[in-house]
């Protein structure tokens, strides 16, 4: 396919996108509690989901058949850039998670603990905005972004203003990610206009991260420009240091940033490893990260209260989530037998051992090899093995891997898969497919756990002698 036509193809998808977002978007005065069959039956309901469908295909073919062949780096920062442009003006596409950020603001500039109370609280002016299952529970997010909602909103004093305010800080993620991440890129060996091809031009990046507003192009954008100041001046304390305070701020925005942490303390090392120089190199990055986050949440006046906010997800139950969908498949294999098990707890449980175990292995295995492609192999596995999956948390694995991988097909298929898992106004369509996709990504999981295992066996088996 030409460039200039995967170009217009995606503006086409991402103005598709756009006009779906004004007719049936998340919208303050939405329905709280829509179906898919409610979508369709209600004003311009076939309109819209037909818009996002053929906006959401359009938009992630065109970046697809692109991924390993980029013209130029310009090139793929000119036709991202436009692809986003429609983004710019939209309601909140696909999630409310704008309209928690902006009560959770209120919360915190008057005073209240986002940490100990739920919105609800307050009240948050703009509650009825709100999905029902988070206005009493606590926030999720870092310090940082807590003490940055509360200006916002103290700053703007409306809900429009605030959105606007929060989508000029993904932006600005954004931006900050595109600025960066050739740096890792001539680092790794990766083309660059490939990086930023396919960190920048997916379909979440336009629809979650711009038009959804979430904090989580800013947290990327930090964490891409920490790890890109720590591997351009290794073994230099100072550079080092204010690499691991950006890492830092990052996990002030969400803590899953912590998880790049030590990966960068292995690429802030100069020549070959060792415990004195990891020591010597790795204790700025550590340190400047963890003295940022702990100073920035007490001079916050907050607590860790969002460990407590984080475990709240576990009340969304998606099978999007490996973990959930097992849990859910084992309850269903039991129903015949006229038992009725909750298997989630369990379930989890063993994915939160199986992810501590899969970071140090990983760590050790960085030690002799490229830490930021493990690092992002981390990052992966931290979003695969979480209790709950959104499709802008891709992004997390996504940026990092794009300027890493040698091999693409694998993370992109699941941007692409993650594309379309809501609908323009936030309908999570796992929770109407579980019956289907519990089981069937337990199979995929049984899949890829099989081939990794014959894998390791393969690599350890010994090499033959002549």
């Amino acid at each position: 396919m030409p460039h200039h036509l995967v170009r217009w193809i995606g503006l086409a998808g991402s103005i598709m996108l756009a006009v779906a977002a004004f007719l049936g978007g998340a919208l303050p005065g939405g329905d709280l509690r829509p179906t898919p069959l409610k979508i369709w039956q209600g004003p311009n309901g076939p309109l819209i989901i037909g818009l996002w469908l053929f906006g959401t295909a359009a938009m992630a073919v065109a970046w697809w058949v692109l991924r390993d062949r980029v013209p130029s780096a310009r090139w793929a920062l000119t036709t991202a850039g436009l692809w986003l442009l429609p983004f710019l003006v939209t309601p909140p596409l696909g999630s409310r998670d704008a309209y928690a950020y902006a009560c959770q603001g209120a919360s915190y500039s008057n005073g209240i603990n986002p940490y100990e109370h739920g919105v609800s609280t307050l009240p948050c002016p703009w509650l009825d905005t709100m999905s029902y299952i988070w206005r009493d529970t606590p926030a999720p997010y870092g310090p940082l972004f807590v003490v940055i909602s509360g200006a916002v909103v103290a700053a703007t004093g409306s809900l429009l203003g605030s959105i606007a305010l929060f989508r000029a800080l993904a932006v600005a993620g954004v931006v900050l990610t595109a600025a960066c991440l050739p740096v890792l890129a001539r680092r790794c060996g990766v083309p660059v206009e490939r990086a930023l091809w396919l960190a920048l031009a997916s379909p979440i990046v336009g629809v979650h991260l711009i038009s959804g507003v979430h904090n989580d192009a800013l947290m990327v954008g930090l964490l891409v420009a920490g790890l890109a100041v720590v591997v351009s001046w290794p073994g230099r304390r100072w550079p080092l240091l204010a690499g691991g305070v950006v890492l830092g701020l990052a996990a002030g925005i969400k803590v899953t940033a912590l998880v790049v942490v030590p990966f960068a303390a292995l690429a802030a090392i100069t020549g070959g490893f060792s415990l004195r120089a990891l020591l010597r190199d790795g204790t700025p990055v550590v340190g400047g990260a963890v003295a940022t986050l702990l100073g920035v949440t007490a001079a916050a006046g907050l607590d860790f209260g969002w460990i407590t906010g984080l475990s709240h997800g576990n009340e969304v139950i998606a099978w999007t989530s490996p973990p959930t969908a097992v849990g859910q498949t084992i309850g269903y294999l039991a129903l015949p037998f006229g038992l009725h098990v909750d298997a989630l707890p369990v379930t989890r449980g063993i994915a939160v051992v199986v992810l501590a175990v899969l970071l140090v292995w990983l760590w050790f295995r960085a030690r002799h090899r490229e830490p930021l492609w493990h690092a992002g192999l981390a990052l992966t596995a931290t979003v695969a093995l979480a209790p709950l999956f959104h499709p802008w948390y891709w992004f997390w694995p996504l940026a990092v891997l794009a300027a890493t991988a040698h091999r693409t097909w694998w993370f992109s298929a699941v941007a692409v898969f993650s594309a379309f898992h809501v609908l323009a106004d936030g309908t999570g369509l796992p929770r109407y497919t579980k019956t289907v996709g519990a089981p069937l990504m337990t199979l995929f999981v049984i899949v890829v756990a099989v081939r990794l295992v014959r894998s390791a066996r393969v690599a350890r088996r010994p090499v033959p002698a002549d």
